[in-house]
């Protein structure tokens, strides 16, 4: 059976979803409901186009030229891992090209559980860099903000510390949701005990996407929640220590 992925939307000159110019397929389908969530419309609409990993490599390479020494190829999301299939496929082809690859996750579908966690090491055999999001580091907290438990998601990032993939850590920085002074200390802890964290980046939560929970019926639950101030967003920085982390990927 041919393998098909579901692709929500495209971005042909990404520059913050990992090294270099990125060319990114936003998938469609994610286990998290995200309380800040800037694309709802991945979680069960019908917008979406279908692509053969084929079809999506050709269309990347379209822009190859532009991506530089450090650039390639980003899944993001919804949640990549959801269509595993397609990413491996895709992944395996762009490989072939000389391609980075870059997985911008939440590891929200994470399990050692087969047949995903076979899927999942044949995966990392083929890619470059993860991009994992730790939305809040208190597990109480984290399934008020997202509806499941982080622990499958902490279990990765340390899986991947173990197998030594390089990684990015981001947190979203939430007021009265993830900014707590103790949660951003132990999540500095946890991340002092990975040996495989490149950079760590400080995402402020912003309304943008707003408009889209509005279009699809869909009770907005951060109503009157503004985005952090910048004394906040530097206090975080300061407590994750993300200057610790400046190490480069070899491309």
């Amino acid at each position: 059976m041919e393998t098909i992925g579901r692709i929500h939307s495209i971005e042909s000159f990404g520059s913050v979803d990992g090294p270099g110019v990125r060319y990114i397929y936003f998938l469609h389908g994610c286990p998290l409901r995200c309380q800040f969530c800037h694309n709802p419309d991945t979680w069960g609409s019908k917008k979406y186009e279908e692509y053969t990993p084929e079809k999506a490599l050709q269309q990347a390479m379209k822009y190859k030229t532009y991506w530089g020494k450090k650039g390639g190829i980003t899944i993001s999301g919804g949640e990549p891992l959801a269509q595993i299939d397609f990413v491996l496929e895709l992944f395996k082809l762009a490989k072939k090209e000389g391609i980075n690859t870059c997985i911008d996750t939440s590891g929200g579908c994470f399990t050692r559980e087969e047949p995903f966690f076979s899927k999942f090491n044949e995966l990392m055999e083929y890619t470059d860099l993860l991009l994992v999001d730790i939305k809040e580091i208190n597990n109480e907290r984290h399934q008020l903000l997202t509806g499941r438990s982080n622990e499958n998601i902490l279990d990765m990032a340390r899986y991947l510390s173990e197998i030594d993939k390089p990684i990015w850590i981001r947190h979203v920085l939430v007021p009265e949701r993830s900014d707590y002074d103790e949660d951003l200390i132990e999540l500095d802890h946890f991340i002092s005990t990975l040996s495989n964290v490149y950079r760590v980046e400080i995402l402020p939560y912003h309304t943008l996407g707003v408009f889209k929970w509005e279009e699809l019926n869909i009770p907005y639950q951060l109503e009157g929640i503004k985005p952090p101030v910048k004394e906040r967003v530097e206090n975080a920085k300061r407590l994750l220590h993300v200057d610790r982390y400046t190490r480069y990927l070899d491309n």
